[in-house]
């Protein structure tokens, strides 16, 4: 059983030479088997191969403290608690920042397919995720590509960024401190996180009730630079008095 596992792999490495990604049923045609076989193959272990919004791309392992792929099978029902919230808040017509990370992609798959909306992203997940919504029209931002997150680091702010100034952005955090705010664990994704706090009109923070009382080596910035706290869980009474304190809505 490992074996034919491990040819199937090898097969789709083959083909993802040719291609950048592979939509799960063309994968599943591909080698002969179900879309479940398929997703069973990715998910029984860590590899070079992962299943990011319905798409299978390569993802070369790097040495950084938080891999996209590990983290995407973690408290995926607290996630998805929160990302439904969330997707509550975006408003038809509205052009929205959609951070990286493994909660933002529940966030676009929360949001009604009727709903029109431009998305903004930075990140090959986050990106494949709104291509799928039938009316959305997503805007890419480019840059230096980071396997270990799946972002493209912008080579200069004065692109694609300059000219757009979203209505409400998403952000996803992998630590929330009332002393040292929201935090990540990757300093490249700072830049556009920043501009995102610096453009948008209302800024939303999406984290699981695990993040609470965490912090991370990147800070994005102080809580009170938030709108909203949007998680599966009400947080600790510290942080709901200073929520309320910077009047920072809380929504879970």
């Amino acid at each position: 059983m490992e074996t034919r596992r491990d040819e199937r792999i090898g097969q789709l490495i083959q083909a993802l030479k040719r291609s950048d990604k592979l939509h799960l049923k063309e994968a599943a045609a591909l080698l002969g088997v179900s879309e479940m076989t398929v997703r069973r193959d990715l998910n029984s272990q860590s590899g070079p191969v992962v299943l990011l919004g319905g798409y299978i791309v390569l993802e070369p392992r790097s040495a950084s403290h938080y891999l996209l792929s590990d983290q995407k099978t973690r408290l995926v029902d607290e996630k998805k608690r929160a990302a439904q919230h969330a997707a509550q808040l975006l408003k038809a017509h509205q052009m929205a920042f959609f951070d990286c990370g493994t909660t933002t992609p529940w966030i676009i798959d929360a949001i009604d397919n009727e709903l029109p909306f431009t998305g903004v992203c930075y990140s090959l997940n986050t990106f494949l995720a709104l291509q799928e919504k039938p009316n959305c029209k997503v805007i890419l931002c480019g840059g230096e590509f980071h396997a270990s997150n799946a972002i493209f680091k912008p080579l200069s702010e004065h692109d694609t960024l300059a000219h757009l100034c979203p209505d409400i952005a998403f952000y996803s955090a992998a630590g929330i401190d009332i002393v040292q705010g929201a935090t990540c664990f990757n300093l490249e994704e700072l830049p556009v996180k920043h501009w995102a706090m610096r453009q948008a009109r209302y800024h939303v923070l999406v984290a699981d009730h695990s993040k609470f009382g965490k912090v991370r080596p990147a800070r994005m910035g102080a809580l009170e630079k938030f709108d909203v706290l949007v998680s599966d869980a009400a947080p600790e009474r510290a942080l709901l008095d200073y929520c309320k304190e910077k009047n920072i809505e809380i929504v879970w």
